[in-house]
């Protein structure tokens, strides 16, 4: 639905799931879908462009949407190959609608000066205009016009699109998705750009946030249902009139908007989604603006995307997505939530981590390509002690760093012995899938847990190997017992323990 978007400078640009055997982020082959992402601005420690530039190639984005035709950004992206979808923002709207000249001007300035260094697809003439800047909606279908004339004349009119992101609610009555229109008020702008669009062969750019659709159903919509989760065929949502069946909330939006443009007598022109995302954190009255929630909103997204699955109505036919955003933007007006719609802090640290396992042609979203494995924040303490116990023992890890008076001894508890064992376990096991579960205790993080002269394994160099025998699953096999906290076992006692362990 319908998201405040501000609209000055070089505006938001739109992850963050939980920790899973690195940090992914998004892309998919050249060909078929696409998730690109969003750069927003707001941000109080706004990084330079070249760090913007430097991020996105160490997470293998391919396709980034700004929110103005920032010169530092564009030269930034110069010679990448990063294809860059560039926005009118709202505020040059009506000067490029009412001006030719103007239109010709801004593409020469922004476009042609930097093309084809930078890699510019696509043209975004203004955000959620019906919404944002009603007033300026006369001159819409004029801009967009007006800027393919000047794309035209430059002969770049091929290789670069244009259309205008639109927000959902602008689609009415929009479950079942047969019965979706478009406020019939905004028909006689809406028309000639569906015809322009059409005549072009440009997409229908839409902003699709299932995360205020179920925040405005009251109940009404289930949560499963808005995160991609899998729902029993029963609680499945069933147009009635095509018997189709939704298990999603962004397939139902998106064969909306296809439904919509057909009872408007339009029905080639694809669906491109430029932005939708889910926040990591929000006020007290948004319980479910998570990071849980925002990981796995997403990751279920980025899966469903690069999979090709399309929707209902166009089984198979790409959908590609624009992630809102790439960081989050801590000077954005509004409640909380508008603030943590990012997949990263301004540092490039990683918020959460996609968990993306078979989804295709995935990245680490870690830039230095490490992940760790420790113990998960507020784990229960004795499930962190069996996990640990287990790790020493029928895990076969080298635990001897742990004893008093060795690097990894302090701090003293079961917390941080956990980290070192489990990280060690999930290093030695290659990586590999699972490895960082151990009952649910344990996660992946991307920040190195190593400290002073403890260095934990794959820090600085340091790699894990397999051992010899059989991996063991810890999830499935009880624990031995091996305690080196404090009170658990003391003075030589504790040595003999550990030389049976470690020579076991």
């Amino acid at each position: 639905m319908f998201k405040v978007v501000g609209f000055k400078g070089f505006k938001p640009i739109i992850f963050l799931l939980m920790f899973v055997s690195s940090l992914y982020v998004l892309v998919s082959a050249d060909e078929g879908a696409f998730i690109g992402v969003n750069i927003g601005t707001d941000l109080s420690d706004m990084p330079h462009p070249t760090q913007v530039v430097e991020l996105l190639k160490s997470q293998q984005i391919r396709h980034v949407r700004l929110y103005d035709a920032d010169r530092g950004m564009l030269f930034a992206l110069a010679g990448t190959g990063i294809k860059v979808a560039l926005t009118i923002p709202n505020e040059q709207l009506l000067g490029i609608g009412q001006s030719n000249s103007t239109a010709a001007h801004w593409v020469s300035q922004n476009i042609v000066a930097h093309y084809p260094a930078t890699n510019i697809t696509t043209i975004c003439v203004g955000s959620e205009v019906f919404n944002s800047l009603p007033n300026a909606a006369p001159v819409l279908v004029n801009a967009l016009k007006f800027i393919h004339g000047a794309l035209v004349s430059s002969n770049l009119d091929r290789q670069i699109k244009v259309s205008t992101p639109i927000a959902s609610p602008i689609i009415l009555d929009s479950f079942p998705p047969s019965q979706a229109f478009f406020n019939h008020s905004w028909n006689p702008v809406l028309v000639p750009v569906l015809k322009f669009l059409q005549s072009t062969g440009s997409s229908f750019m839409l902003n699709v946030y299932p995360y205020y659709d179920y925040m405005k159903s009251n109940g009404v919509i289930p949560l499963d249902y808005a995160l991609f989760n899998p729902l029993p065929s029963n609680k499945e949502a069933v147009d009635a009139n095509t018997l189709l069946h939704y298990t999603n909330v962004f397939d139902a939006m998106v064969d909306a908007a296809y439904f919509a443009m057909s009872s408007l007598n339009v029905t080639n022109v694809p669906v491109l989604v430029t932005e939708s995302g889910w926040p990591s954190k929000g006020d007290p009255n948004e319980p479910d603006a998570t990071l849980d929630n925002a990981n796995t909103y997403n990751s279920n997204l980025i899966k469903h995307i690069i999979n090709q699955t399309g929707t209902p109505k166009h089984p198979g036919i790409p959908v590609s997505t624009y992630i809102y955003e790439l960081y989050n933007e801590d000077t954005k007006p509004g409640p909380v939530s508008e603030k943590n719609w990012g997949l990263f802090d301004p540092n490039g640290k990683p918020i959460y981590t996609l968990q993306l396992t078979n989804a295709g042609r995935t990245f680490s979203n870690d830039t230095t390509n490490q992940t760790h494995c420790t113990a998960k924040e507020g784990a229960d303490s004795e499930m962190l002690q069996a996990a640990l116990d287990w790790a020493c023992g029928a895990g076969k890890v080298n635990c001897s760093a742990l004893l008093q008076g060795q690097p990894c001894y302090e701090p003293d508890n079961v917390a941080a012995h956990a980290s070192f064992a489990f990280d060690s376990y999930y290093h030695m096991m290659g990586k590999a899938e699972g490895t960082c579960d151990f009952n649910g205790v344990a996660m992946l993080t991307t920040n190195d847990p190593s400290h002073g002269s403890c260095q934990f394994i794959g820090s600085d160099g340091m790699n894990g190997t397999f051992m010899n025998g059989s991996i063991a699953d810890f999830n499935s096999t009880s624990s031995s017992s091996w305690r080196v906290r404090g009170g658990y076992v003391g003075g030589g006692l504790l040595m003999k323990v550990l030389l049976a362990v470690l020579l076991s």
